[in-house]
């Protein structure tokens, strides 16, 4: 085990918690009625483990709950159910980035919030991606023509989209957001698009029991636990839609974004505490093990410390156009590897239309992190309008490159746009091809020794915004002035910690 992984096992309270391997006991499905013991083990932090189980891609939901199942008549009919483990989200836990919580600060600015959650099944080359995005929650209703004339156009709601097995899709989109909530200063949201009949729509984390009893469409999610159940609402005739979708999975982060056994970090730096160079972005689980269910379609969908990630936008609008790579399931390593980069041209604050290229690199591996951002040296990438995706980055110690491609068509999704709200902007694949290669740099500026060459088919990319004409080469160039800013080790969530009032919602 690697020394950094170990030292966290030693020093945190809740080691055995967040970091222990559950294992459930497995049973035959016989009743409708199930019961099961649940056991947590030893750490295994390997992708590669034999532990997880495989899907169950050919049992059908009438299968699993037909009670009429008592008798196993051979082994072929033998079904087996995992069972995930609920734990309440505990203060102070270990692994949480700054940016966890939902950055809406109450006033009519323009805001959006995006969250997105994946999930990928090595076993059968399919990945699930969740995400959940509300828009100007100021109004938690379409603006009516007087309040348009005093704060301008404005797209409100709450929508949620998965992108699930063979790049299928279902979306779910509201106007509406009373019945959204988020915690302030953690990783917890929620949503009920419909409310069972007596019962109130939750405002905050609940046991999935009382989730269920209370929910009949909507999520909620924590950094161990995300579940719901979503309709198609008809609106996408562009793609191959599933009509239905419910999930229950818990999740075990392994990597925040950082040093295993160090403070985790903002990914866009400490400015990112401040609403300038919008929108933002935080990694906050740059690679997890994830165990549960997945109900698409007529298809159940089951497995047992799957690769799984988390990441959020918040602010203002989209960036102009961006690209977008990340993998967490590879060959040719000897332990997790967590991959993520991406880059976009963002507006710069100020009266005129000013836009830089802005983009980063991160890997975690062996429990350390190495990190590619304009700050400490330059990202450069070469871009097709989809099909290509190449990046390269130098932080005066190590060098990367990242190389994918897919012939896959790809499944156009939707993203909060300020143009036209929660509307199809960028396309994505969980299909792509993907080398990834890292060197430790000579004292002569050379590439040096390799540390990591490791490929994968199963890399999630992504093209959005534009116009697209053609390819988009580009390198990233930061100000002197922000960049002696940005390398100051100014601690605001430290400082700001001791003066409650004073934190910023989300960080």
């Amino acid at each position: 085990m690697d020394s950094n992984v170990h030292a966290l096992l030693q020093t945190s309270p809740s080691r055995s918690l967040f970091l222990g391997s559950y294992k459930p006991n497995v049973q035959f499905l016989q009743s409708s009625r199930l019961h099961f013991v649940d056991q947590w083990t030893t750490p295994r932090l390997n992708y590669e483990g034999n532990n997880r189980l495989s899907v169950v891609k050919s049992m059908s939901k009438a299968e699993i709950y037909d009670s009429s199942n008592v008798e196993v008549k051979s082994a072929k009919e033998v079904k087996e159910i995992v069972n995930p483990v609920y734990v309440p989200t505990p203060s102070n836990r270990p692994l949480r980035t700054p940016h966890s919580g939902y950055h809406f600060d109450g006033t009519t600015r323009k805001f959006f919030e995006g969250w997105y959650f994946k999930v990928s099944i090595p076993e059968q080359r399919q990945s699930f991606c969740f995400m959940y995005s509300v828009e100007n929650p100021a109004f938690s209703k379409p603006l009516n023509s007087l309040e348009q004339v005093q704060y301008g156009q404005r797209f409100t709601g709450v929508g949620a989209q998965i992108l699930g097995a063979n790049d299928e899709y279902i979306c779910q989109y509201t106007e509406e957001s009373p019945n959204f909530w988020g915690s302030r200063h953690e990783l917890m949201l929620g949503n009920s698009f419909t409310v069972q009949k007596g019962k109130r729509p939750p405002n905050g984390e609940v046991p999935p029991q009382v989730f269920n009893q209370s929910v009949s469409e909507g999520f909620q999610v924590t950094p161990l636990w995300n579940q719901g159940f979503i309709q198609d609402d008809g609106r996408t005739d562009y793609a191959k839609t599933v009509k239905t979708a419910r999930w229950e999975y818990s999740t075990r982060p392994v990597y925040g974004w950082g040093n295993v056994a160090s403070r985790q970090k903002s990914t866009a730096g400490w400015l990112a505490a401040f609403p300038v160079f919008e929108p933002h972005w935080q990694i906050c689980m740059a690679g997890g093990l994830s165990t549960g269910w997945i109900e698409w379609g007529e298809e159940r969908f089951e497995f047992q410390n799957a690769p799984s990630y988390c990441e959020k936008n918040w602010g203002g609008g989209f960036p102009r156009k961006w690209f977008w790579a990340q993998c967490n399931v590879f060959k040719g390593a000897s332990g997790e590897v967590g991959l993520t980069c991406g880059g976009g041209l963002r507006q710069l604050p100020g009266i005129n239309e000013t836009f830089e290229n802005a983009a980063l690199v991160g890997v975690h591996f062996g429990g350390t992190f190495y990190e590619f951002v304009p700050w400490n040296g330059v990202v450069e990438w070469d871009i097709a309008q989809w099909g290509y995706w190449h990046i390269t980055a130098d932080n005066g110690t190590h060098k990367i490159e990242v190389e994918a491609s897919t012939k896959d068509p790809g499944t156009t999704l939707r993203a909060p746009t300020t143009e036209a709200g929660l509307a199809p902007a960028c396309r994505d694949t969980c299909f792509a091809d993907l080398t990834l290669k890292l060197w430790q740099k000579g004292s002569d500026g050379s590439k040096g020794k390799l540390i990591l060459d490791v490929t994968s088919n199963m890399a999630a990319v992504e093209v959005g915004g534009g116009p697209w004409f053609n390819r988009w080469k580009g390198r990233t160039y930061t100000p002197e002035i922000l960049n002696r800013a940005l390398n100051l080790p100014v601690d605001v969530e430290g400082i700001l910690g001791s003066f409650p009032l004073l934190k910023p919602p989300g960080l």
